[in-house]
Formats: structure tokens, C-alpha cells, sequence
């Protein structure tokens, strides 16, 4: 808060008043210029902190990508040989000797912390825009991904209702029942393409963040 003092002595006459009054407004300018010296030097350490913590958490995020990418992959081989199975099991009604169905996706979670706090702390709104596009564009793409996963992970779930709480003594499954199996398994394969191409493209827009602004 600046505070503004009336002078002390009387004034006497037009120069005093015009000599207070420059006096004031000089003073005035000063602390103005200070303030927004502080001010600036303030949004400065926010906007480099927050950077510096996106950087960071953007590196640690792509690190995983390859393995995460590879994990996928078996779940859509494993899907893939389940779909197998149960055709084979439709034309011979029994379960193949060395088969068994395995239903199975994990969810893959990414970091997001430090675009939360440059949100909260207002960070992004002193950055350059178009460094502010660039984080604004990758943690859009993680958005995206997150709920195309937690789709996946219900699509999963309506898959293998149907083998829960089946006792060893239930007959074989009817037709019906196999194509039902199928078709559950076949949505799941469908979410886990859209996963995936979610997640390719998450990668290229780490590697080329990366590939932009090395540490």
C-alpha cells in the first residue's frame, strides 16, 4: 500500500503548492516503479519454478512411455488369443487343453501435479503464450488418454462379468453365451486401439517437447 502524506508547512504560494505537488507525484512514480519491480521479479520466480517443475514432470512421464507402449501391446496380443479361444470353443464345445481366457488391462497414470499447481498458482499466465500452448497441448493429450483408459478399464470389467462367481461345476458356456463373451472381449479390443493411438501420439509429443527444450 503507497501512502500519500499533505505536506507539513502551510503553503504559501503557487510555487510551494507546484514544488509539493511535483515532490508528491515524483514520490509517487518511485514507489509505483518499485512495486512493479517486485511484482515483476515475483511472477519471474513463479513462471521459472513452475517451468522447471513441468520440466521435470514431463521427462519422468516420457521415461515409462516405452514400457507402457510395450505393456499394452501384450494386452491386445492377450485379447487377441482369448477371441481364438472362444471361436474354438464354439466349434468343438469344450475348452482347449492348453488354453485358458485372460481378460486383463492396466491403467497407466501420468503424472500432472506440476501442470495442476502452474494452473492454481496462475504461473501460465505470465509464460510466453506459445510456451503455455505447448504444456497446455501435452497435458491435453494425458486428458484424453486418462479417459480412454478408465473406458478400457470399465470395457474390462463388462468383459469378464461373466466368469465371475461361476462354480467349477457350471455347465459349459451355451453358444450365446460364447458369442456374448465375444462381443464384450471385441469392445474391449476396439477401446485398447483408441488407447493406443492415444498414447502414440502422447509419446511424439513428449519426445518432440523434449527434443525442443533440453534440461
Amino acid at each position: 500500500m503507497i501512502d500519500v502524506h499533505p505536506p507539513h508547512e502551510p503553503v504559501h504560494s503557487w510555487p510551494d503548492f507546484l514544488l509539493h505537488l511535483v515532490t508528491i507525484t515524483i514520490g509517487l512514480l518511485i514507489a509505483l516503479s518499485l512495486e512493479g519491480c517486485v511484482e515483476w521479479q515475483h511472477h519471474r520466480h513463479l513462471v521459472h519454478d513452475a517451468e522447471a517443475s513441468l520440466q521435470a514432470e514431463i521427462e519422468n512421464n516420457a521415461k515409462g512411455m516405452q514400457g507402457t507402449l510395450d505393456d499394452l501391446h501384450t494386452q491386445q496380443a492377450t485379447l487377441k488369443q482369448d477371441v481364438v479361444i472362444l471361436k474354438e470353443i464354439e466349434q468343438t464345445h469344450k475348452m482347449p487343453e492348453h488354453g485358458h481366457i485372460d481378460v486383463t488391462f492396466r491403467i497407466h497414470g501420468f503424472e500432472d501435479v506440476g501442470w495442476k499447481t502452474a494452473q492454481s498458482t496462475g504461473a501460465l499466465s505470465y509464460m510466453p503464450y506459445d510456451r503455455a500452448e505447448e504444456y497446455s497441448d501435452i497435458y491435453g493429450e494425458q486428458d484424453a488418454l486418462k479417459v480412454s483408459e478408465q473406458q478400457a478399464a470399465r470395457d474390462t470389467i463388462l468383459a469378464i462379468g461373466p466368469f465371475l462367481n461361476v462354480p467349477d461345476s457350471h455347465p459349459d458356456p451355451t453358444l450365446a453365451e460364447l458369442e456374448g463373451m465375444q462381443g464384450k472381449i471385441e469392445v474391449l479390443q476396439g477401446q485398447l486401439l483408441l488407447v493406443d493411438t492415444f498414447m502414440k501420439g502422447l509419446d511424439g509429443a513428449y519426445k518432440k517437447f523434449l527434443a525442443a527444450h533440453p534440461e
